[in-house]
C-alpha cells in the first residue's frame, strides 16, 4: 500500500509506522535523493532474500545500504583519514562509497573482498527512517535487474505492491542512480558514473 510522507517535513507518525513495518520484518519502497529505492533492514536474512527474487537480481551481486549519519558509517566500515575527510564533504549526497567492512555486516552483504557500498542520501524522509530504526537498510533501486529505475510510486505499486509491505510516497523522483566511488586505495576509483559529479576523483 502507499503511504504518502511530506518530503520536506516528514510526519512522525508515517515515520514510525514505516519503522514499525520495517522492525516486522517488511519490505519496503522508499524516496532517495535519486530515485526509489526497495530495502529492509540489514539484519533481516529472509527480506534480504525476498529482494533478491522480486529483482531477479544475482546474488554475487550484494546490496548497499544506507546509513544516516558519518558516526553510524564508522561502525560498518572501516574509514581512513583520506577517506573521511572525503564522506565528510560529499555526504549526504548522490553517492555510493565503497569501503572495507568491519565485523558489524552480515555476510549477506559482503563481497568477496570484505568491502561494502555505503549511502546516505540527501533526502528527509530516509534518514529519518533510518535514524528512527537504529541500524542501516538495504538500498537498491526500485526496478527489475537490467531494467530503468522508477521514480514513481504509483508505477512502483503497480509492479511491485502485491510483494511489498509498504510504498512510501515521497512524491515524483527522478530515474537517476547514485554515482559509486571505491576508497579502497590511496585514490578513489570511479565504479559508476551517476547522479553526483565525480569530476573531483581525477
Amino acid at each position: 500500500m502507499l503511504l504518502s510522507i511530506h518530503p520536506e517535513h516528514p510526519q512522525p507518525r508515517h515515520i514510525d509506522r514505516v519503522v514499525q513495518c520495517l522492525r516486522d520484518g517488511g519490505v519496503i519502497a522508499y524516496p532517495t535523493d535519486t530515485t526509489y529505492g526497495i530495502g529492509c533492514s540489514i539484519f533481516n536474512k529472509k527480506g534480504i532474500e525476498r529482494i533478491y527474487k522480486l529483482k531477479q537480481r544475482e546474488h554475487k551481486k550484494p546490496f548497499s545500504f544506507i546509513c544516516p549519519s558519518l558516526s553510524e558509517v564508522s561502525r560498518y566500515a572501516n574509514i581512513s583519514n583520506t577517506a573521511f575527510k572525503i564522506l565528510k564533504r560529499y555526504l549526504p549526497g548522490p553517492y555510493t562509497f565503497v569501503l572495507e567492512a568491519t565485523r558489524e555486516v552480515p555476510d549477506l552483504l559482503l563481497t568477496r573482498q570484505k568491502t561494502v557500498g555505503i549511502r546516505i542520501p540527501d533526502n528527509r524522509i530516509c534518514l529519518e527512517i533510518v535514524r528512527m530504526l537504529g541500524n542501516p537498510v538495504i538500498t537498491t533501486s526500485a526496478n527489475l535487474a537490467g531494467e530503468e529505475p522508477v521514480g514513481d510510486p504509483d508505477l512502483i505499486d503497480i509492479n511491485f505492491g502485491t510483494q511489498l509491505e509498504l510504498i512510501v510516497d515521497g512524491g515524483m523522483l527522478t530515474t537517476d542512480v547514485s554515482s559509486v566511488v571505491s576508497l579502497i586505495g590511496d585514490l578513489p576509483e570511479i565504479l559508476r558514473v551517476g547522479a553526483g559529479d565525480v569530476s573531483w576523483c581525477s
